[in-house]
Formats: C-alpha cells, structure tokens, sequence
C-alpha cells in the first residue's frame, strides 16, 4: 500500500511553463497552484484562509512584491492564471465574501520556500496543509492535516478519511479492479487514518461510492491535477543520462531537437501530434508577449517602462552599429520582460524571471535567418530536452541556487536551441549547452526594490548573448572540457555554498545599495507592492 509516486521532468511541466500572469513562476504560478489544490481539498465552499510563511524563509520578505499574494488568492478565489481578474483579487474576494489573511510566523520547514495554510469553510471545518514551491511554478504538498503527503498536481487524487484502519486488502482490490494504474498510500494522525489514492486516469464515479461503502469512511475528497502532462503514463525511455542521450542520438543520427520529442512522448504517453501541436501554442503564446511588449505595456507598480523599442530607434538614427540578430535579442527579451512586469500573459521558460531569454533569442534568430516553424518548433524541443536535465538536478528555484538556475539555465537551453537551428549534431547542441552554463556559474539573484526587473533585464539579455556566442563555438569546434552533467552537478554544488542573502530575499547584493533601497520606498508608496 505504501508507493511513492516519483516521476521524471516533464517538457510541459517543469520546463516550457507555466503560461500564466505575474512577476515570478515560483512566487505567483506555484501559490496559484498550491491553493487551487488545496481549496480543493478543502471539499466545500471557502469563508476564509490564513496563508502564514515562515520568518526564516524568503516569501516572508517578498511576497506582496513578488506576485505571491496575487497567485495565492486567485488559486483559492478560483481565477485562472491568465485571467485578467488575477491581477486585482481583491474585487473577486469582496464580492464572493472570502476572507484571506496573511501573517508571517514561526514553523518548522525545510524549504526556502514554504507556505502554511488554514482553510475553513462554510460548515466552520478546517483544514490545513504545509507546501514548498520548488522552482519554476512547481511545488509539492508535503502535510495535510497532520499527514505526510505528496501531492504534486501531476495525477488525479482521492483523499479517504477513515476512523480507523480499513481492511487494506478489500481497498485494493477496488482500487486495482477499476483504476489498474493507481497507487495508494495510508498514514496514521491526530484527525485518523488517511489513504492517499493517485491515478493518471479519472478515477470512477462507481469506485469512489463502493469505496463510500467500506466500513469506517467518513469522507472522499477528489482532487484534479493542476499541471497540463499526468504522471502515470509513461513508456520506457530509450535514454536516461545525458551520456545514453548522446550515444543513442549518435546511432540513430537524430539532432537534440528530435530526441526531446522523443523524451516527451515516452515521460507523457501522448502522441508526437499533440505534443508538436502544444508546443506550436506555447510558441504563439511566447511570440504574442514579444509582440504585446514591442507595441508598449503600461504598469504603474515597477521600475522599468517600455524600453524594448529603444534599439530600433537608435538603429534607425545610426546611433549603434551592431547587426539585426543582436538587435533583435535585445529588443525582444526586453519586450517579454516588459509583458511579465505589465501582468501580461507569458510563458515562464524555464521561469517567470528569466523568460525573456529562450523566446526572445529563437525569434530573433529564426526571423534573420528565416527559419521554418517546423525547425523552430524542433529548437524548442531541443532547448527543452536540456531544461529537463537541469531539472533533474538544482532545478529552477533562484531561492535556493541564485540566478545560476535562471538566466543561466535559459542561457543553456537557448544555446542548445540555436545549435539545432543551425542544423547542427546533439553532441555539439549539448557541447554549446556546457559552455553557456560555465559562463554563469555563481550568478546571484538580488532584484532590485524586490521587482523582478533589475538587473534581471540585463541579465537576460546577457543570457541570450552567453547563448549565442556558445552555440558558435561549439559549431566551430571549441572544447567544452567539462561535461554538461557535471557542470549541472556543479551549479547544484555552489548553490548549496550561496549564502541566503544572494538567494532572492531582497537582503544582498545590488538590493542593498542606497539606490535600491530609495526605490524600495518609492515603489512602497505606489501601493505597496501587488
């Protein structure tokens, strides 16, 4: 009865999103995500929530600026992520009568990111779960109740209260009679017995009243999956590591670009159509935030206005001299970083901070150098591919690595990506990828007045030069030296080092000089964050 339910990264999941709105994938996209579970779990209609974050941890000295208080009342108010309404939910929680309150406190966590929260309904039950946001708008809700747990967003869940224990056998016959992939869990706690069913597939109507049946339940709660690829339907893999990556590449004579559609057609169980088609939208999306940026975003609450149109300016004036493809990734990171801070609609690769990167340097290159959407769509994939290693190993949490697994992540993808765009081999794609993440290994990340603007515009604009001057060189023939997945291990190695104030919370680096903090203040009286 007790299985763990452990999956590999998945393209979709951990690496090409979230589409959302807000400044940061880890502060905004993973609060939406962790509430909208649990006001699910909740199993009636919310009156009120305390939302309580630990004083040791970053949310507490950033959570109004960095987007978190928006993501966590729109999951429990029931606002899609890339609805308007998200941006003021406080006219939503006014009308329905909800109550949402926020305090800092003390509680045992073992996260960076940690969030403790109280639900009560319409009955006056309670309910209450502690959940980490582990980078790039995943998260994982590790206590329900009292209940060790793990609950991820990725399968379809039933949660079963018993007043003691039931007969374990009896239930897994139910379970495996309807629902042959599902996988269950049980733990004992103040408030009784908790069996934890998790499936890929919905679980049957019919099942949950049998299961209503069983001597001592007292209530089923279903909880639908938040994140667009299940767990549960995976195929065996014809690689695992990055050395079988390139081995099984090189026999088969396939560029990265073709192995990431392969990877995520084993990791998702659906087929290279749909997975094409899902990434075709995810580019529309990611052009149209470029597009949206390039036309003018207005934003009162941040420190950077339009400045994307600046280059083509200059350029028509003869005042800078540079060619259209550097132009270009200037112009259009800055663009998808002006849509994030204006709360438009964005595509978080393979965050919200660091998504002006891969987008912005693939269009720039397909659009000089008149790339196909099909060649583009593969770059993505190939970029992709890379992401999912990196989230196999420091992952995207800027909380716990510094800016190392943001804009250097993106910086390494984006390097893979042009390589495959420039028909380039999967060893020379990953080769590329190694020498981006060299370049940025120790990256802090300390915004400015708590915004995810400074000096995150530089650094993604940086990350998408680092990119383009890596993948050349790896076409060219230079050494790599270090393998990627040692470099990868490395990030994960210094990130460890990193000392906490280097690490988002707004308590080092350029956060600290005269100037930050003077428009820390400024922005404060704007509205005090959002």
């Amino acid at each position: 009865m007790n299985k763990e339910a452990d999956s590999l990264p998945s393209i979709f999941n951990d690496v090409m999103g979230p589409v959302m709105r807000g400044p940061s994938s880890s502060h905004t996209a993973g609060s939406w995500r962790i509430a909208r579970t649990t006001v699910q779990m909740l199993n009636e209609e919310l009156t009120e929530a305390l939302v309580e974050f630990d004083r040791k941890g970053v949310w507490a000295s950033n959570y109004r600026e960095q987007g978190t208080t928006m993501g966590m009342d729109g999951g429990l108010l029931g606002i899609d992520i890339t609805d308007e309404r998200i941006i003021n939910p406080d006219i939503v929680a006014s009308a329905k009568g909800i109550s949402i309150k926020y305090e800092i406190s003390s509680f045992e966590t073992d996260h960076a990111i940690t969030v403790r929260l109280t639900l009560t309904g319409k009955s006056g039950k309670k309910m209450q779960i502690i959940a980490v946001s582990t980078g790039g708008g995943m998260f994982e809700i590790r206590k329900y109740n009292g209940h060790p747990i793990r609950i991820r967003g990725d399968r379809h869940c039933l949660l079963i209260h018993a007043s003691g224990n039931l007969e374990e056998n009896e239930l897994s016959t139910l379970i495996g009679s309807s629902c042959g992939s599902a996988i269950a869990s049980h733990s004992v706690a103040n408030a009784g017995s908790l069996y934890h069913v998790q499936s890929s597939e919905p679980l049957p109507r019919e099942l949950i009243e049998r299961m209503h049946s069983l001597k001592g339940v007292r209530e089923i709660i279903s909880v639908d999956p938040v994140l667009p690829i299940l767990s549960g339907n995976e195929t065996e893999f014809p690689f695992t590591d990055i050395a079988s990556l390139l081995e099984y590449g090189k026999s088969k004579k396939y560029s990265l670009g073709r192995l990431g559609l392969i990877y995520e057609r084993c990791r998702s169980g659906l087929d290279e159509k749909d997975l094409t088609a899902k990434m075709r939208e995810l580019i529309k999306i990611i052009e149209n935030g470029i597009d949206v940026g390039l036309k003018g975003t207005d934003y009162r609450d941040r420190i950077l206005h339009q400045q994307s149109d600046l280059v083509q300016k200059a350029v028509k004036t003869g005042r800078i001299k540079t060619d259209p493809l550097v132009n270009g990734i200037i112009a259009n990171v800055s663009a998808l970083m002006e849509s994030k801070s204006a709360m438009q609609v964005i595509v978080a690769v393979p965050t919200a901070g660091s998504c002006g990167t891969f987008g912005g340097t693939v269009k720039a290159f397909c659009d000089v150098h008149d790339i196909s959407e099909e060649d583009k769509i593969k770059a993505y994939f190939a970029g992709g591919l890379i992401g999912v290693y990196f989230a196999k190993g420091p992952g995207f949490a800027a909380e716990e690595h510094g800016c190392q697994v943001e804009t250097g992540a993106s910086a390494t993808m984006a390097a893979a990506a042009l390589v495959e765009l420039s028909g380039g081999t999967a060893e020379q794609a990953v080769g590329a990828a190694s020498l981006a993440l060299q370049n940025t290994i120790g990256l802090v990340c300390d915004p400015v007045g708590d915004r995810v603007e400074v000096p995150c515009l530089g650094k993604n604009i940086a990350a998408g030069m680092n990119a383009l001057a890596s993948s050349s060189m790896s076409i060219a023939g230079y050494d790599q030296v270090i393998p990627l997945d040692q470099v990868i291990a490395t990030v994960k190695r210094v990130g460890r080092s990193m000392h906490s104030s280097l690490c988002n919370t707004g308590r080092g680096g350029l956060a600290v000089t005269p100037k930050a903090k003077e428009l820390k203040v400024m922005l404060s009286k704007l509205g005090n964050g959002l």
